[in-house]
């Protein structure tokens, strides 16, 4: 695996000006590069590369002595993150994406070209108002745009982590992102030829949840957590979410079933009622590729009124985008199993990693509801409003699980508290699925 930190380097103590730029660092949680890997890596195993390279520059001064220093610009190498094989710091991003997993860690500015290969990895994480990413400063876009901002609202870590997308998480201070790495790595494999690590677990693989029976409000119009949900089936109730903070109607992130790491895809009814609109498509898409990437099992909870309508999705593509979504559960390979827990209509439930897409299985709640639309929209399109008990006539054939269940597009329909028993059960079953797919140099995803 390959983690590429944007680090500040060791500065000499004999420079009273960057004296004083450490003293403000230190304040700020920030650490050296070195403290930075040596806190990362497991204690005696970082092997570095090049450690006593300089800099060639020979412009304004810089091939004087006291302007060089050795191992400048990077620190490179390799270590162990609880015992795992890891390389810090080697841009092969594209060559290398899809082979091993890619982790960005901004820990300073980061600006220019030199945005584009955390952009490429699969994941990057910031510091909070320490870590700045954007390809020109603020100076430049005040004498462009007449713009005036900060570099924190230019290219900070909130800016990133919820509005622009770019980063997927964001943490406190340096030792903080550094220790959430090392718990995150351990969700990974360490290739695509590798399996995800399998941890001892002390929770019971079929233990029930009788919680999640009552979870679902009987309004079906009233919001529920969906993080409820996925935290009472994980083990250990530990789940490392991706991008909280962004296209929140969507849950994406890691957990372990059974000791085994899965990625977990789910609607989240306390926003936006759980629809799917531009941002949260590309969002669930980028994860799902990812774990199929890797051979990570695949997890999707379902409760979906249908793609947020207006103007502004319309004109924004959300045909395109949403169809990203589809495409990346359509072609993924690994084992797939979706609980539907209440609403799945339209085009909507289809994206949502249905039986259509080559679901492994897939399981309804008693509460759920498999139609093209709700029994209000579907009524008023039927009968026009002409007919006074038709609402309840149409709630009554098909505000239900049994008609899916009749026709195959659900498997089985099953007591929630019998979830994460389920789930552990059928991703034994799954462990050794194979699915090749035709032979092509890639696919074309409608980017």
């Amino acid at each position: 695996m390959f983690l590429a930190l944007t680090l500040l380097l060791p500065i000499p103590v004999s420079n009273r000006k960057k004296n004083k730029r450490i003293l403000s660092e230190k304040s700020y949680g920030k650490l050296t590069a070195r403290e930075r890997i040596l806190l990362l890596l497991d204690p005696d195993s970082f092997d570095e590369y090049d450690m006593f390279v300089e800099h060639r520059c020979s412009d304004f001064g810089m091939d004087s002595n006291k302007n060089k220093y050795p191992g400048d610009s990077v620190v490179t190498g390799r270590g162990r993150i609880n015992g795992r094989l890891a390389y810090v710091f080697s841009q092969r991003n594209v060559l290398c994406s899809g082979v091993v997993p890619q982790i960005s860690l901004i820990m300073g500015p980061c600006a220019g070209g030199a945005v584009y290969s955390p952009a490429l990895t699969d994941f990057t994480f910031m510091v909070k108002d320490t870590s700045y990413l954007f390809i020109t400063g603020p100076d430049v876009v005040k004498s462009v745009t007449n713009e005036d901002v900060t570099q924190e609202q230019l290219g900070g870590a909130k800016t990133h982590t919820a509005v622009s997308g770019v980063a997927h998480r964001a943490f406190e201070n340096d030792i903080d992102a550094l220790l959430n790495l090392r718990e995150f790595f351990n969700y990974l494999p360490l290739s695509n030829r590798d399996p995800a690590p399998v941890c001892e677990c002390h929770d019971p693989s079929d233990r029930l949840v009788p919680e999640l029976d009552t979870v679902v409000p009987v309004e079906s119009t009233k919001a529920y957590d969906m993080l409820d949900i996925i935290h009472s089936i994980a083990d250990e109730r530990e789940f490392f979410e991706i991008m909280p903070s962004y296209a929140r109607n969507i849950v994406v992130g890691f957990a372990r079933m059974n000791g085994r790491t899965v990625g977990i895809v789910g609607n989240q009814p306390k926003v936006a009622s759980g629809c799917l609109d531009i941002n949260s498509s590309v969002k669930g898409a980028r994860f799902v590729r990812f774990c199929d990437a890797f051979n990570i099992p695949l997890i999707t909870f379902v409760d979906v009124p249908g793609f947020l309508p207006g103007t502004a999705q319309e004109y924004g593509g959300i045909i395109r985008h949403g169809a990203k979504l589809l495409f990346a559960f359509a072609e993924a390979t690994v084992p797939k199993i979706t609980i539907i827990t209440r609403k799945a209509y339209g085009g909507a439930y289809d994206v949502m990693s249905s039986k259509h897409l080559r679901g492994d299985a897939n399981y309804a709640w008693p509460t759920a509801e498999v139609a093209v639309m709700g029994a209000k929209g579907a009524v008023q399109i039927i009968f026009r409003g002409k007919e006074a008990n038709a609402e309840a006539e149409y709630v009554d054939k098909f505000a239900n699980p049994f008609p899916a269940a009749m026709r195959g597009f659900v498997d089985d329909i099953i007591q929630p508290s019998t979830t994460r028993m389920r789930i552990c059960h059928d991703l034994d079953v799954l462990a050794s699925k194979t699915q090749s797919s035709p032979w092509k140099k890639h696919a074309n995803i409608p980017l």
